[in-house]
């Protein structure tokens, strides 16, 4: 869920001062949002976890793609910080299921 702190993290980084954009910002972040869930795993747009700072860090430069109409270039550029963030997350979750047994 796109939340109000997400997005004004996005338009300060961006340098967007206005709110006429916000409707199609929210839409671009959430689609950015399911992309690196998907690529990667789930994790916590709130989580103070490298992992979670990770993910982040992707759904808001995946988005800055997609507001510069250029998120066809985004999994060229950014392949090896997904690859890394989606095998961290996996090896975390069989860390996880490990140490429970």
């Amino acid at each position: 869920m796109v939340t109000d702190d997400l997005l004004k993290e996005f338009k300060n980084r961006m340098h967007i001062s206005h709110d006429t954009e916000d409707d199609n910002l929210k839409e671009l972040l959430s689609f950015s949002i399911a992309f690196v869930e998907d690529k990667c795993g789930e994790f916590s747009l709130e989580g103070e976890s490298n992992i979670d700072k990770r993910a982040k860090e992707l759904v808001l430069e995946r988005t800055r793609y997609a507001y510069n109409d250029a998120v066809e270039y985004f999994d060229d550029n950014f392949l090896s910080a997904i690859v890394g963030l989606g095998l961290d997350m996996a090896l975390s979750k069989e860390g996880d299921s490990v140490e429970e047994v």
